[in-house]
């Protein structure tokens, strides 16, 4: 016997959306004014972005800043009906969109609710042609982070990057070097002209040199009869990326700091010295200060190049980056190895705590290994021993064995890392899901520092 039900079911606001979180699909609500108004968990996936670092932020806002490409919420506004189109994110993800128009009685756009889903091996859709799309949203070039040590980095490059001053470019190896100095050349005034990047430490002192200046006719024994351009008049216009500079040898230090400082250099057998307009970004994850005071590295060189110094941060010093790598890496080996992998949540968890001692580098490398070897699903037994072995327990697991002294630790716990992160005790109640007025006091017992 079947029972009728008598009333129906009441599903509270928070229900609802955990219900949603729980969706393959990514969703995003927006209001007339082109806002997102809800967004589930699935976008952190797709952007990097937590959903609470999303809500409130202005479609061309989260657009210009190169989150995914192309954007089909101007062109339903256009249209006011349903569009489907292909997007990709900037963490590579290929997304099959589409968007739908909520219309008020006046036929006016009142909402729209885009879903998401993950091409992946369907490969027949294609993309809006661009004729079709605004002319002004155009996907920005920038690297994209949610580091703030990181973004302070992007503002300084665009700054040196509209001038010509020597950078040099310093951090452990595998932090992405050879990516910023590439990007500082694209947004520069001589992004049209020739990008050309030589490692120094790759090559023995005889051929780093004839690779560098070139070399005249006859210059020496197997020599080409007609001379070699080297790199420093090919990439004339243009900038030279010199990777790994604390490798190269003191003579030829010698002849690139005459480069740098009178943009004129002699070719190996040469008569005659060659101009040159070209500017430098070096790279080097050793200490060029302790080599210059054990005489291995020029001093007069080193102030040359150190004009404008970037610091590039470890990964265990841009934690916030290590989820959205690794889907970025995850989307880019599955599309080359035509896989369909996904990553449990357990795994992103370990690679969160993970010190990552080969940085980026050794991401990518672990996560082009798990794609080809795992099954369907990454899961914890998946991962080389060299992780598992090596992640070290975090203190915030410690908790008191008491449930009072537990309760309290995560408790305050919690009211730091959300001030750390907001500095605002609005902000702090609506991540903790508190009242202000509650908000407020929590700060003041915990933080020791009220908002302002």
């Amino acid at each position: 016997m079947i029972t009728e039900i008598q009333s129906p079911l009441d599903i509270t606001v928070e229900t609802l959306k955990k219900i949603l979180d729980y969706s393959s699909d990514e969703i995003f609500v927006l209001d007339a004014q082109q806002r997102v108004i809800y967004v589930n968990s699935v976008c952190e996936k797709h952007y990097g972005l937590k959903p609470e670092d999303v809500v409130g932020k202005y479609n061309s806002e989260l657009y210009e800043k190169g989150y995914w490409k192309p954007s089909i919420v101007p062109i339903v506004f256009k249209e006011k009906k349903t569009v489907t189109i292909k997007m990709t994110t900037y963490l590579g993800a290929e997304l099959l969109t589409t968007a739908v128009p909520i219309l008020n009685d006046q036929n006016e756009i009142e909402f729209v609710v885009t879903t998401s889903q993950e091409l992946q091996n369907y490969k027949s859709i294609k993309p809006e042609k661009e004729e079709d799309l605004p002319t002004n949203y155009q996907l920005n070039a920038t690297p994209m982070t949610n580091c703030e040590k990181m973004k302070n980095i992007l503002k300084v490059c665009e700054k040196i990057a509209k001038v010509d001053s020597t950078i040099l470019i310093q951090g452990e190896s595998g932090t992405g070097k050879g990516v910023l100095a590439d990007y500082i050349h694209n947004i520069s005034k001589r992004s049209n002209k020739t990008f050309l990047k030589i490692n120094c430490a790759a090559l023995p002192e005889d051929l780093l040199e004839s690779e560098l200046f070139g070399y005249t006719e006859g210059a020496f024994t197997g020599a080409s009869k007609y001379g070699k351009k080297g790199l420093l008049e090919i990439a004339d216009q243009g900038t030279l990326f010199l990777d790994e500079i604390g490798e190269m040898p003191l003579s030829l230090q010698a002849k690139l700091l005459q480069v740098i400082q009178e943009k004129q250099f002699l070719p190996i057998g040469g008569h005659k010295m060659k101009k040159v307009d070209v500017r430098i970004i070096a790279a080097t994850n050793r200490d060029l200060i302790d080599m210059v005071g054990k005489n291995q590295f020029r001093e007069d060189l080193f102030y040359r190049l150190n004009i404008i110094d970037i610091q590039l941060p470890p990964l265990r010093e841009r934690r916030e980056d290590i989820i959205p790598l690794t889907y970025n890496f995850l989307y880019k080996f599955n599309k080359k190895y035509e896989m369909n992998k996904i990553i449990s949540q357990e795994c992103l968890d370990l690679f969160y705590w993970y010190s990552w001692p080969g940085n980026i580098r050794q991401l990518e490398n672990v996560m082009e290994r798990l794609v080809v070897t795992s099954d369907s699903i990454i899961q914890q037994n998946d991962l080389p021993d060299l992780i598992l072995k090596n992640i070290k327990p975090q203190a915030q697991y410690s908790l008191p064995s008491e449930l009072d002294e537990a309760i309290e630790h995560v408790k305050k716990k919690l009211v730091i890392q959300a001030y750390k992160k907001h500095k605002s005790s609005r902000r702090v109640a609506k991540d903790l899901n508190i009242s202000q007025t509650r908000a407020v006091k929590l700060i003041n017992q915990y933080c020791g520092d009220q908002e302002e």
